[in-house]
């Protein structure tokens, strides 16, 4: 008897910096549009690829780290970034992973000049460019002490009070975001237990206030991700725009 194997679905590239760090909620959503996820921790030795030809996409993820330090992964997953940008295949950068990505095009990233925190919910505000992209969330989950300028030619797509440069885009489809659209319910209390001194670093937000702000701030967020996502990558069976560009 003829046994057919079931065709492979596409592949998302996940890149991880702890042990038991999870894609949480794009994880998640990645699954739900027929994607594979390809989980990789170049921290622990796994290494990333050199072409995206066998990948639809990659998405890289924070970390407790800073994209300045020496370790040499660091310097690695900085210049692999070099990788999504030459074929123009679609790259979303995550809090550190869009410092690495502003790393990469050459922008400082650096801790605020008055060692503010942003860690719980804030408020952000599309730019016009932004706004043309799509619609944003009025506050969004943050976790982090370090920012990043600019990139070069690349466009501001939603800013802050605190850490001005909150999105950006370069090229067709590398996008870079200092929030957490990932962020779960078993995320947000694992962080806040294993966090907690985190919170008493200044203009960072008490672990009640992370509560309260999600049952709030969260449905919005989560309609921002997935709008996102129609947008960036789209789903298995039908690529969005810029996916299907960067195949082309």
């Amino acid at each position: 008897m003829l046994v057919r194997t079931p065709p492979s679905k596409p592949k998302v590239l996940i890149v991880l910096h702890q042990e038991h760090s999870t894609p949480g909620r794009v994880g998640q959503s990645l699954r739900r549009r027929g994607f594979d996820l390809d989980m990789r921790r170049p921290r622990f030795g796994d290494k990333l690829p050199q072409t995206m030809s066998g990948h639809a996409g990659a998405v890289i993820f924070g970390g407790p780290m800073s994209a300045n330090d020496p370790d040499a992964y660091v310097r690695r997953e900085i210049d692999w970034f070099d990788v999504p940008l030459r074929e123009k295949a679609p790259c979303l950068g995550i809090c550190l992973g869009a410092q690495m990505l502003a790393r990469n095009l050459g922008a400082d990233v650096a801790p605020h000049s008055e060692g503010l925190a942003e860690i719980g919910y804030y408020p952000i505000k599309a730019t016009e460019t932004g706004k043309a992209f799509m619609p944003w969330p009025d506050k969004v989950y943050q976790w982090h002490r370090e920012g990043f300028d600019l990139p070069s030619g690349a466009d501001l797509l939603a800013e802050g009070k605190h850490y001005r440069n909150q999105a950006f885009r370069v090229g067709p489809a590398a996008f870079g975001i200092q929030f957490h659209p990932e962020l779960t319910l078993a995320m947000l209390y694992r962080w806040t237990t294993h966090g907690a001194p985190r919170m008493q670093l200044p203009g960072a937000q008490g672990r009640r206030d992370h509560f309260a702000g999600r049952s709030v701030f969260d449905p919005a967020i989560r309609m921002w991700l997935e709008n996102f996502l129609d947008r960036w990558i789209g789903t298995a069976d039908a690529p969005s725009e810029l996916a299907a560009r960067a195949s082309a």
